[in-house]
C-alpha cells in the first residue's frame, strides 16, 4: 500500500502487486494471475470455478486484441474479472484490488542493518513475547492474569504512548472483565518511521514511554487530558512516570473550577482505579484525588444544569450518565468514600425535582434513581406528570421523555413493564397541540427509534389497545385483554406440550407419567 501511495515516502506505483507477479512467474502471467484472482475470491465464499478463469483469460486477450495491444495488460485483466468473476461488481473488485493488485507483502531488512537504539529494543521485546510484526489486520485477546498476556499489554499501551499505533484496543466478543483485553493489530511501514522518531525519548521503550508520559503531564493544560494520561500510565506500567502525573494531576485538580471538566475527568480516574487489582498497581493516591473530584461535582453539579441551550443540556446530560457509573466504580471499589452514594443520590434528587434544570437532564436523573431502587415508582410517576403536565412547554416535556426513556438504555422495557408511565406518555403525546406538533416530533423520533424493532411493536400494541392507569387496573382484576379467551384452552395446551418436552430434553413420556 506504501508504494502506491503519490506522497510521503510513497513511490507512486498503482499495483506494486501486479508488478511483483509479473517479476516472479516465469510464463503465462496472464493464466497464473487469473488463478489467483480466483483462489482470493473462494478464500471469501464467492462461487469461481475453473470455468470462469478460462473465460476470464479469453476475454482479456480478446479486449487486448480489440485494443491493438500485443499482450492483455493490466486494465484489460482488470475489466475481465469484473465482468466474469465479480459479474460486473466492483465491490469483490475492490477485494482484488487491496488484495492481490496492491498487496500486503510487508518488506524486511537484515537483522545486521543499522537500526536506532529504540527499535532494537523494540525487536527484542516482540521476540520475547511472540509478537510478530504483520502487515494484515488480525485481532489479539489477552488474558492479564497470565504474565505473557500481561506484558503484551503493556507493550502495546507503551508503544501507544509513544504515538505507535501497532495495536488499536476493541471491545472483546467473550468476557468483559478487567482481566480481559482485546486488541486489534496491523503493522504498517509508517511505524518504522514512528519508532525513529521516539527515539528521542529514550533508548528503550519502557524509558521512551515513562520520559513521554511526564513530559506530557507537565505540559498538560486540560484536567482531562492528565486524567487520561494516569490511565494511560498505569495501564503501560509505568510507576516511575506515576508520582509526576499524579502531582500535574493533583495541581490541575484544584486550580479547575469548571464542574464540565471535573465530570470529563471523573470517568477516566474511576476506570484507573479498577487496574489496581489485576496489575498490582498502587492506586491509594489515584483514589484520594478520585474521591476528591467527586465532592467538588456533587456541590458544583446543580448549579451548572441550570439556564442551559439544547446542546449545553444534552452534553451535560452525557456527563451526568459518565459521572454516575463512575462513582458506583469508586463505591465498587475497596475503599470507597465514607457518605459518597448519599450525597450523589441527593444531588440526583435536586436535579430531578428542579424547574430550573434542563428537561433533559431531570428527565435522566429520574431515570437513574429508579434503576438504582432510590425512587419509588409512584414518586416516578408523580415526576413524569409534573414533566408531561399541560402547563409545560411540550419542547421540555419532549426533552423530559427523551431524558427518562431515550437511547438504548432499556427505556422501552420500562414502558413496556409500566403501563402508568405509558399512559402518561401517550395523554400527554394525545394533548400536544397541532401547531406544536412538529416542532417535538424530531425529538420524539430520536427517542423511540433507538428502541429495538420488538419493543417498538409491543408498545405500538400497549398503546393500540389502551394502557390502563392505576386507578382501573384495580377495578377490570379478572377483564381479559382483547384478543384472549376466557379460560385455559386445554387442546391447545395439549398440542404445545409435546413441543415443551422436547425442549426441556424430557422426551415423550407416556401418560399420567408426568404427575
Amino acid at each position: 500500500r506504501r508504494l502506491a501511495r503519490h506522497s510521503g515516502y510513497g513511490a507512486g506505483i498503482d499495483s506494486p502487486g501486479w508488478y511483483g507477479h509479473l517479476f516472479d512467474v516465469a510464463d503465462r502471467p496472464i493464466e497464473r494471475w487469473m488463478t489467483k484472482v480466483a483462489g482470493l475470491l473462494r478464500e471469501e465464499d464467492r462461487s469461481v470455478s475453473t470455468a470462469h478463469v478460462i473465460e476470464a483469460v479469453r476475454l482479456a486477450e480478446t479486449l487486448a486484441a480489440l485494443r491493438g495491444r500485443p499482450l492483455a495488460g493490466l486494465g484489460e485483466t482488470t475489466d475481465a474479472v469484473r465482468a466474469v468473476m465479480c459479474e460486473g461488481s466492483d465491490v469483490p473488485l475492490a477485494l482484488v484490488r487491496d488484495r492481490l493488485i496492491v498487496g500486503e507483502t510487508l518488506g524486511e531488512v537484515p537483522d545486521t542493518a543499522p537500526a536506532v537504539p529504540l527499535q532494537r529494543d523494540l525487536t527484542r521485546s516482540q521476540r520475547t513475547l511472540r509478537l510478530k510484526p504483520e502487515a494484515s489486520e488480525r485481532e489479539l485477546d489477552l488474558d492479564l492474569r497470565k504474565e505473557t498476556d500481561a506484558a503484551r499489554s503493556r507493550l502495546l499501551h507503551r508503544l501507544r504512548l509513544l504515538d505507535v499505533g501497532w495495536g488499536d484496543p476493541v471491545a472483546g466478543r467473550g468476557s468483559t472483565g478487567t482481566f480481559r483485553e482485546s486488541w486489534r493489530l496491523s503493522w504498517e511501514p509508517e511505524l518504522y518511521v514512528r519508532v525513529a522518531e521516539a527515539g528521542v525519548w529514550g533508548t528503550t521503550v519502557v524509558t521512551a514511554a515513562t520520559a513521554k508520559a511526564e513530559s506530557g503531564a507537565v505540559a498538560a493544560t486540560a484536567l482531562a487530558d492528565v486524567t487520561a494520561l494516569a490511565e494511560h500510565c498505569l495501564l503501560a506500567g509505568l510507576p516511575d512516570a506515576l508520582p509526576v502525573v499524579m502531582k500535574a494531576l493533583a495541581d490541575r485538580a484544584a486550580l479547575d473550577a469548571d464542574v464540565g471538566h471535573l465530570a470529563d475527568a471523573l470517568p477516566a480516574l474511576a476506570r484507573s482505579l479498577r487496574y489496581g487489582d489485576v496489575r498490582s498497581t498502587d492506586t491509594a493516591a489515584l483514589a484520594e484525588v478520585a474521591a476528591g473530584l467527586a465532592e467538588r461535582i456533587c456541590v458544583g453539579l446543580p448549579p451548572a444544569c441550570t439556564g442551559l441551550d439544547a446542546d449545553g443540556a444534552e452534553a451535560l446530560r452525557r456527563q451526568v450518565e459518565a459521572v454516575h457509573g463512575a462513582i458506583g466504580l469508586l463505591l465498587a471499589g475497596t475503599a470507597p468514600a465514607e457518605g459518597l452514594r448519599e450525597r450523589w443520590d441527593a444531588v440526583l434528587h435536586k436535579l430531578a425535582a428542579r424547574d430550573t434544570v434542563a428537561g433533559i437532564i431531570r428527565g435522566r436523573a429520574t431515570r437513574l434513581l429508579l434503576d438504582e431502587g432510590r425512587l419509588a415508582e409512584d414518586e416516578a410517576a408523580r415526576l413524569m406528570g409534573l414533566a408531561l403536565s399541560p402547563g409545560t412547554p411540550p419542547a421540555d416535556a419532549a426533552a423530559w421523555i427523551e431524558g427518562f426513556v431515550g437511547g438504548a438504555s432499556g427505556g422501552g422495557m420500562l414502558l413496556v413493564h409500566d403501563e402508568r408511565l405509558l399512559a402518561l406518555v401517550d395523554a400527554w403525546l394525545t394533548g400536544v397541540p397541532a401547531e406544536t406538533f412538529t416542532d417535538v416530533l424530531p425529538l420524539l423520533r430520536r427517542t423511540f427509534s433507538a428502541y429495538e424493532p420488538g419493543v417498538r411493536r409491543t408498545l405500538g400494541e400497549l398503546v393500540r389497545r389502551g394502557p390502563v392507569h392505576e386507578g382501573a387496573r384495580r377495578e377490570d382484576v379478572g377483564r381479559v385483554p382483547g384478543g384472549f379467551g376466557p379460560g385455559l384452552d386445554r387442546a391447545r395446551a395439549d398440542a404445545v406440550e409435546p413441543v415443551l418436552r422436547l425442549l426441556i430434553g424430557r422426551g415423550s413420556e407416556p401418560e399420567g407419567a408426568a404427575g
